[in-house]
């Protein structure tokens, strides 16, 4: 069964509730202009305040140097490249100890590429802004990119309304972002209990 990440987290307060509750995953974004974004600083704060979960850094145009440098000081487990596909980044970061997610791009990565990302992010698209949209993304492509030997992370327009039915997708990792704000960048405690509650028995908190 699926784990549980919830991204975009900016307030400690939150981060320890969401861990408590069993959360797999938390979501950090370092990408400019999101109103989700964190300064490391603000980060450090937040994963010093929360155990037993693991992090994860949200990048899109920083360099390789740029990313390792913020996941070491603050510190973070994965780094997910909300990016076009690159091979030598994701080589680059590997090699540095990190567990590597990229966003997948149909039109530069097909899906018979085979794994070279520790897992494929699929994510809901509108126009040209390729994920954070809040839109569902094409759940069908769930199964092409597991039969091609990828681990995947289903991001898009996740909610208490269709998390189950997002887990029978065979998803590896169930990405829940602006469904549980009450304003941008604001996390309700009631949002993420509700989201739990809908969640496969199997999968349900800790």
């Amino acid at each position: 069964m699926p784990r549980l990440k919830v991204c975009g987290i900016t307030d400690a307060a939150f981060a320890v509730e969401a861990a408590r509750r069993g959360v797999d995953y938390l979501g950090l974004i370092f990408a400019a202009g999101s109103p989700r974004r964190v300064t490391p600083e603000q980060a450090r704060e937040i994963v010093s305040a929360a155990g037993g979960v693991r992090f994860v850094g949200v990048f899109v145009e920083q360099d390789v140097a740029e990313i390792a440098r913020i996941a070491k000081s603050v510190p973070i487990d994965v780094v997910q490249l909300h990016c076009d596909h690159d091979a030598g980044k994701i080589a680059a970061l590997k090699a540095a100890g990190y567990e590597v997610w990229q966003l997948y791009d149909p039109s530069g990565m097909p899906p018979s590429s085979g794994p070279v990302a520790d897992a494929v992010l699929l994510d809901g698209r509108k126009g040209t802004q390729r994920g954070g949209t809040g839109m569902r993304a094409d759940w069908s492509q769930v199964a092409v990119l597991k039969r091609a030997g990828h681990r995947v992370v289903l991001a898009g327009g996740l909610s208490a309304a269709n998390v189950a039915a997002a887990a029978a997708t065979g998803a590896d990792v169930l990405d829940v972002n602006s469904t549980l704000e009450i304003a941008p960048g604001q996390k309700s405690i009631r949002l993420l209990d509700e989201i739990l509650a809908s969640m496969p028995r199997e999968i349900m908190v800790k």
